[in-house]
């Protein structure tokens, strides 16, 4: 995601015959990793991720017994007001979650992002803690915060107003299956949108990493962002708004890098 390559493309073809560089997959780079800094080098950050997912849940556990909304079960339990009220009593819960993890994500991102210039800034939560309040102050533990909110927010609100209208118009009641395709429908809805939010992921760590110090932040690695939006800019004009999403099948196409045709 930090745009880093340390390993060689190799020249193939789609299934289509379109030439491609093909960019090394997650075995690939698991293997580099591991090759380089040996197995703990695949648990960079591990331990501020580990804390940001048991805040996570109990910032949601205690959040959801104040705000639920406990719906009357009646026949209006498809009802578009119903599922805005859910998914409004959810958001606030997300975005709760979301501020009072996201200093610990930004820990992680930056624990990880020290493998491409060899940095031991942060080797552990009290360095990364002190490191960054002493240089960024209490702001550094937020960088990345708006797009990571807003893409997470979008996220929610995309997948269940989706899921509501297909379940209600889109299955009928007469298919003997309905029930167990609308069970799926959500499931395979997040699918689909997280494609769609997943550049505001990108912008949020590629935030969390920008000018902090490490090499994975700065030029030539990176350039300077003056903000999350100056950030999408730079990687919408570059077509890598989605670079990072796919783990396996990651390529680009020949004709845009002519130099290696030669």
């Amino acid at each position: 995601m930090v745009g880093h390559e340390p390993l060689p493309p190799t020249v193939g073809t789609t299934m289509f015959g379109r030439r491609v560089l093909y960019l090394p997959g997650f075995f690939s780079y698991a293997q580099h990793i591991v090759k380089v800094d040996g197995k703990r080098g695949l648990f960079r950050g591990f331990a501020p991720r580990i804390i940001t997912s048991a805040i996570s849940t109990i910032v949601r556990s205690n959040v959801k017994q104040q705000v639920e909304f406990r719906a009357k079960r009646d026949d209006l339990q498809t009802s578009l007001r119903k599922v805005v009220k859910e998914t409004t009593h959810e958001m606030i819960i997300q975005c709760l979650s979301r501020i009072a993890t996201h200093p610990f994500h930004v820990m992680s991102v930056r624990c990880m992002a020290q493998f491409v210039g060899r940095e031991v800034k942060y080797s552990g939560m009290i360095s990364c803690i002190t490191n960054i309040f002493k240089e960024e102050g209490v702001a550094g533990f937020y960088v990345g915060l708006i797009p990571h909110v807003l893409g997470e927010v979008l996220f929610l609100w995309c997948c269940n107003l989706l899921s509501h209208l297909i379940n209600t118009y889109a299955v009928d009641d007469c298919f003997s299956q309905a029930s167990a395709v609308r069970s799926y429908t959500k499931f395979v809805m997040g699918i689909g949108v997280s494609i769609l939010t997943y550049p505001f992921m990108l912008v949020a760590d590629l935030m969390a990493v920008n000018n902090c110090g490490l090499a994975a932040g700065l030029p030539p690695h990176s350039p300077i962002f003056k903000s999350w939006l100056h950030c999408w800019s730079h990687l919408s004009h570059k077509g890598q708004l989605y670079r990072g999403s796919s783990f396996f099948s990651r390529w680009v196409p020949v004709s845009s890098l002519p130099s290696i045709e030669n």
